[in-house]
């Protein structure tokens, strides 16, 4: 689908880009080095990286056809060092293959809605203003908020509305949505707003913002089945990772939070038997976690963006296995029994996790 470019639709300033180019330095300063932007958006993040790493090759990946026209307008005058590819971040080794690249050193995930499709109007994302209920994405393929909110089963909506957006009165919401449905079709983003907001009772609506906004959380998410992107993403980008490279992953709600937690946990524990009392060779962790827990923006970060407001950012590099294995079983710190700490239990908490 192509884009007529013109005046830049959306407004972007770039979510903790310094503290993104900090985390991703050592890495974007290997030999050869390979970054993967797997939410190119309109390319803010992009750019930084590209001028101020002049080696670096760039892999932006973007499901958003809009953006990625925006983005190649914008990064346009670094020539072949960039590489425009329209798909979902899930899609990651499809790519990688496709480009001939049997690993990457650097990557970034800035997940959620991006600011083109939350500045207009005709995307349907924001519940301030009338739109069509589309919220997909990609515009080129797959079902639209319309079809969900009336096509979908009664207690399937209520599902999503609880997972998906948390949402304490789903039942409440859904009914009006089914009442009303019943009348007409539910179109547009302004109705759907103002049916959920009469659905919740006025005690409710007195904090915590809109009261539409974990109803249409919920339902983007389920129109571009973005938890299942996520909880596949983060696991083949760690897999892919090269030796010493970095991924830094900004999530927007606790749900993404959650996923990329734990993948990044996991791999940041040993493997091996824990009543043994070496770590034997290759049962070692292999990420090692760069923030403890999920850092927070700067009060700073939100006055000058306020869309940075919920972002929590979490980081890992990849242990080099030639750093971590030296041919022998390597001992490992023994419980004590004044609680020292070996290998991490399950359901203990590990220096790095958190919040």
């Amino acid at each position: 689908m192509g884009v007529v470019m013109g005046e830049l639709r959306g407004t972007h300033v770039p979510v903790l880009l310094e503290r993104c180019l900090e985390l991703l330095a050592p890495a974007l300063a290997l030999p050869g080095a390979v970054h993967v932007d797997f939410t190119l958006g309109l390319g803010g993040h992009a750019e930084a990286v590209l001028e101020r790493h002049p080696d670096v090759v760039l892999i932006g990946l973007d499901r958003d056809t809009e953006a990625l026209a925006h983005s190649r307008h914008r990064l346009a005058r670094f020539g072949d060092r960039v590489h425009f590819v329209h798909a979902v971040y899930d899609e990651l080794p499809e790519v990688l293959a496709g480009l001939g690249r049997p690993a990457f050193h650097s990557g970034l995930f800035d997940l959620g809605v991006s600011s083109l499709q939350l500045d207009e109007p005709d995307r349907g994302f924001a519940y301030s203003r009338d739109a069509p209920l589309d919220m997909r994405m990609d515009q080129s393929r797959g079902i639209t908020a319309e079809e969900v909110v009336n096509g979908y089963e009664p207690g399937e909506l209520v599902r999503i509305l609880r997972v998906y957006g948390e949402e304490k009165f789903a039942p409440r919401v859904v009914s009006a949505i089914v009442r009303e449905r019943a009348k007409a079709r539910i179109v547009s983003s302004a109705h759907l707003a103002e049916l959920v907001k009469d659905a919740i009772p006025a005690a409710g609506r007195r904090t915590g913002g809109n009261p539409a906004k974990r109803t249409f959380q919920a339902l983007r998410i389920e129109v571009n089945a973005e938890l299942a992107a996520v909880e596949a993403a983060v696991p083949a980008a760690l897999d892919l990772l090269a030796p010493k490279g970095r991924l830094v992953v900004m999530s927007y709600q606790s749900l993404e939070d959650r996923i990329v937690k734990r993948a990044f946990a996991e791999r940041a524990r040993s493997t091996g038997p824990i009543e043994l009392p070496v770590e034997l060779p290759g049962t070692g962790p292999s990420v090692r976690l760069l923030t403890r827990g999920s850092e927070p923006p700067s009060e700073q970060e939100v006055a000058e963006n306020p869309r940075a407001a919920s972002v929590k950012l979490r980081a890992v590099e990849r242990i080099d296995k030639h750093d971590q294995a030296s041919g022998a079983a390597r001992e490992r710190p023994r419980m004590s029994a004044h609680g020292g700490q070996g290998r991490k239990r399950p359901g203990a908490r590990q220096e790095g996790e958190g919040h």
